[in-house]
């Protein structure tokens, strides 16, 4: 599994500089043309992934930029391990400019997400994990450093809550009401549940619709890290276990907590699964 993680890491970086050389430009330059630098920046990141994890794996690849009406369900429920991807995640982010955007790399076997690299490429700051393996986060040529999820604050002390800079505000604002006080953090991607993973938050409830592909590759780094997501009825998100690819609402935590699980589980009531 290490040199899995490594070979995946490369792909990671390799997608990811191809990314950069759109996202440095002047985006003025796409006004009069029929492309746009989002759409060219994840079409140049999925055909690299994709054809890169078809040289070092015989696993199945579904990207969110593969051909939905080629990989059916059908072909999809047959598969027990396979590689889920997003090439660019944090496309609002891609477009602000702010680079708070990843590429997602995820291993899923039996449901499961057993390896996960999620690198944010204007900051060179790479998050990984496997099974045996840990989580890490390594800032360009630094040492990597294993990550820890933080435990709850006691009981006076706020909370670190991280949530979306597009999406879910008023959810998220009820959610908090019910802790105390919380320091709200913004972040785009899945950079948020990698704000977990390393003990920068405590709390993300996703409280607004993402699909599996957003998720996969940082569920993977949250759970080796010593944490966990979990779908409103306090169960493991898991992997293509049905036909669409939407995850049910989730929250990324240490482990279930009493002071907000009931909170979560009402608030998300209509998106149980």
């Amino acid at each position: 599994m290490p040199l899995l993680v490594n070979q995946v890491i490369d792909i990671a970086r390799t997608a990811g500089a191809a990314i950069l050389e759109i996202y440095n430009t002047d985006f003025a330059q796409y006004e009069k043309s029929d492309s746009s630098p989002l759409t060219e920046a994840d079409l140049a990141a999925h055909h690299i992934i994709c054809d890169r994890l078809a040289s070092i794996s015989d696993y199945p690849v579904l990207s969110e930029e593969s051909d939905k009406e080629d990989i059916t369900w059908e072909k999809r429920s047959q598969w027990n391990t396979y590689w889920l991807v997003d090439p660019l995640d944090g496309t609002k982010e891609f477009i602000k400019k702010n680079d708070e955007f990843t590429v997602n790399i995820a291993l899923i076997q039996g449901g499961r997400a057993v390896l996960g690299v999620v690198y944010c490429p204007p900051l060179d700051r790479m998050y990984f994990a496997a099974d045996e393996l840990g989580a890490y986060r390594q800032d360009g040529t630094a040492e990597a450093v294993k990550l820890s999820v933080a435990s709850e604050p006691d009981a006076g002390q706020s909370w670190n809550v991280v949530g979306s800079r597009s999406h879910g505000a008023e959810a998220l604002s009820a959610f908090s009401q019910q802790l105390g006080e919380v320091n709200l953090v913004s972040m785009g991607s899945s950079l948020k549940l990698c704000l977990v993973a390393e003990g920068a938050a405590h709390l993300y409830p996703r409280l607004a619709p993402t699909c599996e592909w957003d998720t996969a590759a940082a569920q993977a780094i949250v759970e080796r890290a010593g944490g966990q997501v979990l779908t409103p009825t306090l169960k493991k998100l898991q992997y293509g276990q049905k036909e669409d690819l939407l995850n049910p609402y989730f929250i990324v935590c240490a482990e279930a907590g009493k002071r907000w699980s009931a909170v979560f589980t009402e608030l998300a009531q209509p998106e149980q699964a």
